[in-house]
């Protein structure tokens, strides 16, 4: 099992304060949890420990380790809110009053478990580590599964699916969300995830010799054009990425042109795009699959150059480009920048960016994984950011769910139609990126800006053209909102509104005009 020395080997400038809390929090969630088993017959506590293990490796600081640590014990032993108050702190238990399953909700069924889901996003609207933690719980979670109960596994596998999955990927956090996913799909999909297996087997066999041939041959073009300082490595397409693009070219694994991938990473953007140059000189690249999220990014953050080529001896790979930074950012997302000042002795507590997913699972299907390479690697600076802000989709959630009378079906429901939609990102005129769900409309953008904007809504430009109020918005749209303090939302706006936000505020404004009226 984990020990305690284990999870302190992994904390940075570990002070003798912060190295007696995780020591006591250690030593009590043993001593609460003896004589507990987990469904594998395992110690409860060898759960605990390795989520805070996992933590640590990640970079997370003392209290986050601690409150991991003390997770479960509200629940499920005789540790009371007053007891954790007493011996850790107001900030160790609103972390674990967070990550909780809320044994006190008087809830049952699905129902219980969106109310505690609902409390979660409300907790979290105040600290993300409250959702770092229960997301790493839920991983290793997941690598367990096989050991629970036949008749839960499917619904947990589900849930993690369904709400872990796209929570994870909103936070930029790629590396947590592929494992969620991989480990989840042979139990939500069983025969799809079989014949996903087969159909990789049969089109690309051992790939492993095919693809560090194509990376060497790689590494010398890259060297010979001046370039020292970079890293490479591989990778196959995860199972269930690949089921989905499977689903949308009926099936014709010819069709995916990113099942095998070759990334490497580089000290600078410079060298980027001056490694793109070198590849495409060298390998032949494929019409309109070049994707350039470095100057573009995704929603969530992630920044990457794609581009897909064909190579002289006969395959086709995507190649991902990217500096050490964004490849940090694009494993760990919102993890990668929480720094949380140590309020012992005056120091800032430093979460240094490690690779804490590369020994974290024993993958599932063990041949689809990246491969480092022993060229050269690329030097991470572990530098020092301010603490991370709260992303506005969650403080969203937070704001619109905070009250106990929140309806919980309709807090998941919203979850699926908005917050867990496919995204795009728009631009206000001066050049704020503002994240909206495939499909919103200007009324949508309005409401994103303020309440007051959105409700004197008059008129609105997109790439500085006049566009009705129920126009599609695009993907890099700029969009300008012309207000007046006699406009005021309308019936129909609720058809094309399709933010949450939206939604609520015209409710709230049509319902209040109404009161008015009467």
């Amino acid at each position: 099992m984990t020990s305690v020395k284990d999870i302190l080997k992994h904390q940075q400038n570990l002070t003798d304060a912060d190295r007696a809390l995780i020591e006591k929090a250690y030593a009590t969630a043993e001593k609460v949890h003896e004589g507990h088993t987990r469904y594998s017959g395992e110690p409860y506590m060898s759960h605990v420990a390795m989520v805070a293990l996992l933590l640590s490796e990640m970079g997370m600081g003392a209290r986050t380790v601690a409150a991991a640590l003390l997770h479960d014990t509200i629940e499920d032993t005789e540790l009371t809110e007053e007891d954790i108050r007493r011996d850790f702190g107001e900030e160790i238990l609103f972390l674990v009053e967070g990550v909780t399953k809320l044994s006190s909700v008087r809830y049952y069924g699905t129902d219980r478990h969106n109310e505690s889901l609902r409390k979660l996003f409300v907790a979290t609207s105040q600290d993300i580590r409250v959702l770092i933690i229960k997301l790493v719980d839920r991983l290793h979670n997941m690598m367990t599964l096989e050991h629970v109960p036949e008749e839960k596994r499917l619904r947990i596998a589900r849930e993690t699916l369904e709400i872990y999955v796209p929570v994870a990927h909103r936070l930029g956090m790629g590396r947590i969300r592929k494992e969620l996913e991989d480990l989840a799909f042979p139990y939500v999909y069983p025969e799809e995830c079989k014949r996903v297996l087969e159909l990789l087997r049969q089109k690309i066999g051992k790939y492993e010799d095919r693809l560090e041939r194509e990376r060497k041959s790689l590494q010398k073009r890259l060297a010979e054009a001046g370039l020292r300082d970079f890293s490479t490595s591989y990778r196959v397409k995860g199972l269930y990425s690949l089921f989905h693009k499977l689903k949308r070219k009926e099936w014709d694994i010819d069709e995916v042109h990113d099942l095998l991938a070759i990334r490497v990473v580089l000290p600078n953007v410079e060298d980027c795009y001056k490694t793109l140059g070198v590849i495409h000189e060298m390998w032949r690249p494929l019409p309109q699959r070049v994707k350039d999220y470095i100057a573009f990014p995704k929603p969530n953050g992630y920044q990457s150059i794609h581009t897909t080529v064909a190579t002289t001896a006969g395959n086709i790979l995507e190649v991902q480009i990217r500096t050490a930074k964004m490849h940090n950012e694009a494993e760990h997302g919102i993890a990668s920048h929480i720094i949380y000042k140590d309020l012992q002795n005056g120091e800032k507590k430093v979460s240094p960016q490690e690779n804490w997913f590369a020994n974290l699972v024993p993958t599932l299907f063990r041949p689809f994984t990246w491969k480092k390479s022993k060229a050269t690697e690329a030097k991470v600076t572990k530098g020092v950011s301010a603490k991370a802000k709260i992303p506005l989709w969650i403080s969203q959630i937070g704001e619109m769910y905070a009250a106990p009378d929140s309806s919980s079906s309709e807090f998941i429901e919203d979850m699926r139609e908005d917050f867990f939609k496919h995204r795009i990102f728009v631009f206000t005129p001066n050049g704020d990126v503002v994240d909206l769900p495939v499909g919103a409309s200007p009324i949508d953008f309005a409401y994103s800006i303020h309440s007051e904007v959105g409700n004197q809504t008059s008129g609105a430009k997109v790439n500085k053209k006049l566009v009705s109020l129920d126009t599609e918005l695009k993907n890099g749209d700029i969009v300008e909102i012309e207000t007046k303090k006699s406009a005021q939302p309308t019936r129909k706006w609720l058809k094309f509104a399709k933010t949450t936000m939206a939604r609520r505020h015209i409710r709230n404004y049509l319902n209040l005009d109404s009161k008015v009226k009467n």
